[in-house]
Parts: structure tokens; sequence; C-alpha cells
């Protein structure tokens, strides 16, 4: 018999608060283990009849819930592992300690679950069990995994874990807490990425395909205003690269950038963490445009709004005498710049751009009026992306914080 502790959350629902400890085991004695078989990835299909669970995706697609299934395949069902419902599944391999402590619970049944899979089998309610060992435990569990290269975790460790427990109702009242704040960020996540997706059509729309001389979409008063001019990027009517230095001690966490605080995804800043102590770095002033050339496919690209210094590893652009500044950063953050830089690159794990190639791009440029119009509509889009971002990072903020108090700090 487990030796009962007194373990109670900081956090607990009005209707709990008087129904004493949770329980502590170890995860031997509340579930059974196996791992899942078979499914490659040349195993999946888009209309394939069996829908299944590869252990990537619980990297890349699924959180603590899988309801959706996001791949199928034809393989024979009576040649694989199939979920019973209920199911809480672990990668047994994966490149992190930290990160292969990922747990989700798979609601239905009859999901094929791949290869490299740990299955847990419990009467415990599997959503809250999956939200409680990805989170209150995930550190425990990174603890266990083995490895260098590739880091693997094995049934006899998981069955050690030690778990704390509540009530079944409790169970199921905290995995129905996080599960429907899940939804709500999910929800979020769709409309941030609708946001994307228009703006992507907008630019595509906005500026002049290859081998076209104006846009496939013209504001009204710029239609009889002639074709856009085609110029290389390093044009200085264009653009051309900050060269200037500044001493780092001149610097703060706010107006200093390497790649580090730099966002994806056209994400923006945050402030540093650290200054560099010695050396000068690149200077730049408000309206330069600053751009990661560590990995450029990340789309680290930014329109500086204060004066400051960047880190090496960050490229500095300058507009031209015939380009907006606003205009420029409609140039540099586009898919099409980004894909021409990798084309270029040089590197494999940590590929960075070709500073002369850089300069070759092409790009059009009509008239100062019709730049200002379509940076104006682009950036207003980009609030509407930027407020939908934080509104993200809101819940998931509000997410971390639910979950540091609704599960006991004990034994965590």
């Amino acid at each position: 018999m487990s030796k009962v502790k007194k373990i109670i959350p900081e956090l607990r629902f009005p209707e709990f608060v008087n129904e004493g400890d949770w329980d502590e085991k170890t995860l031997e004695e509340v579930a059974s283990f196996t791992k899942g078989r078979g499914v490659s990835k040349t195993d999946i299909v888009v209309n394939g009849k069996l829908p299944c669970i590869r252990y990537g995706e619980l990297y890349t697609h699924y959180k603590e819930t899988i309801r959706d299934i996001k791949s199928y395949t034809n393989l024979d069902a009576n040649d694989l592992v199939l979920s019973e419902g209920n199911d809480v599944i672990i990668p047994a391999s994966g490149e992190t300690q930290i990160d292969i402590a990922t747990a989700s619970c798979v609601l239905e049944a009859g999901i094929a679950l791949g290869g490299d899979l740990n299955i847990i089998r419990t009467k415990i309610n599997g959503v809250f069990l999956a939200y409680y060992l990805s989170n209150a435990k995930k550190k425990d569990i990174a603890r266990m995994a083995q490895g260098i290269a590739v880091v693997h975790l094995y049934p006899n460790q998981l069955k050690t874990l030690s778990i704390n427990i509540p009530k079944p109702q409790e169970q199921q009242k905290i995995a129905s807490c996080l599960s429907s704040l899940d939804e709500l960020i999910t929800a979020h996540s769709d409309k941030l990425e609708a946001l994307k997706d228009h703006k992507k059509g907008l630019m595509q729309n906005l500026f002049p395909q290859e081998g076209e001389t104006v846009p496939n979409v013209r504001f009204r008063e710029f239609e009889g205003d002639g074709d856009w001019v085609e110029k290389e990027l390093g044009n200085e009517e264009v653009s051309s690269f900050v060269n200037s230095k500044i001493d780092s001690q001149k610097l703060n966490l706010k107006n200093y950038f390497s790649t580090d605080n730099m966002l994806p995804d056209y994400g923006g800043i945050k402030n540093a963490t650290k200054l560099p102590t010695t050396g000068r770095v690149t200077k730049f002033t408000k309206g330069d445009i600053l751009i990661s050339n560590i990995r450029p496919y990340l789309k680290k690209v930014w329109k500086s709004d204060r004066n400051g210094g960047a880190s090496n590893d960050v490229l500095v652009f300058r507009a031209g005498s015939e380009v907006t500044s606003d205009f420029l950063e409609t140039i540099l953050k586009n898919d099409a710049f980004i894909n021409y830089v990798m084309q270029s690159a040089k590197g494999v794990k940590m590929p960075r751009g070709d500073k002369d190639s850089m300069q070759k791009y092409p790009t059009r440029v009509p008239k100062p009026q019709e730049q200002q119009k379509i940076a104006s509509c682009l950036s207003a889009v980009d609030e509407l992306i930027n407020a939908q971002a934080d509104k993200i990072e809101q819940l998931q903020q509000h997410k971390k914080g639910l979950m540091q108090g609704l599960f006991p700090k004990i034994g965590s």
C-alpha cells in the first residue's frame, strides 16, 4: 500500500474544499502499460480508412486532449495497436528530455497508435492525467528519460512515477476546466491563422506577381499611374545595409536586439535578457528594418520604433531615397523575400542568408503615395494579428497560472 500524504492544491473548486487530501500513488498502481506499433510516415494516406497517431505529431500537432485526428492509413487494423478510449500516450523517444515529457489523452477508441508511443491505460480520467503529467510532473518525467543524441522513455520508468490523485468528480472538474480553456485558445489560434492567411492573400494581390508589372488589385486612385518600376533591393533608391556602430555599453535591455529576442513569423520583438559585455554592435535608428540572419526561415523581421543596437547576427536595412520605410517593411516581411533568401543561404543546421544575394533581390516599386497606401493597409492587418497574438498569449499565461494552482506542488 502507498503511504498517504497531506496533499491539497492551492486552488480548489468550492464543492471540493472539504473533500480531503489527494492520494499519492505510483503510476503503476493505477495503470497498465503497452506500446504502439507500426505506422510510418510512408503509411499515411490522404483518404485512408483508419485514423492513426504517430509519435512525432504529439510534438507538432496535438495538445493534452486529442479529439480531431490528423492522419489516416490503410494498414490492416489487426496488425496495429488500437486505442481503447481514455488512453494517455507519451512519446517513447525524442530530441530532448523536456520535450519527451508530453502526454495526450486519446478520447476515442479504435485509433491506431504508432510505434514509439508509450500507452497508459487507467480508470483515472485520462484528460486529467494528461494535463497533470504534461505540467505538474513534466520535470519528473524528463529526469527519467535517457540518452544524448536521442532520448528514450520506457514503461518501466513511468511505472515508478509518483502521482497525486483527487476523487473522480474533482478529476472531471479540472479536466473540463482546462479543456474548455484549450478550446478557447484553439479558437483564437484559428482566428490568428485566418488573419495571417488574409494578409498573405492581400500581399499576393497588392504586389505584382512574377512577370507582371502591376498588381492584380490596385487602389482606385492609382489605376492610371502606370507600371511599377523594377529595381534591385540593394539599389540606393530602395535600401542599403547599415554598417555604423555603437558602443554596447550605451545600450540597455530595451534597445539591444539579437536573434534571441526577435520573435519568429514576423512576431516582433521582446526585451533582451542580457547585453554584450564589450565591443561595438550595429547602430540602428527608428524606421530601420531588422532581420535575424540566422535561420532566415524563422521570419524574424521587425521595423524599429526606437534607436538602438543589434548584434552581428542581425542585418539592418535602411530605406532608400525612393522608398518609404513602411513600404520597405512590406518588401522584407514577405514570404517571397524569405524564400529568395533561403535559396542562397549557407549552412545546414544554422543557415545564414547571403548579403550579396539579398542586394540582388528583384522587387517592383510604385510611386510614394501608392507605397504608403499599401503599407497602411497591411499595417492595419498587422495590428489585428498582433492584438490576436497578444490575446492568445494572455490565455496561455492564464492556463499556466491555473495549472500551477489546480495541481498540488508537493512531490511535483
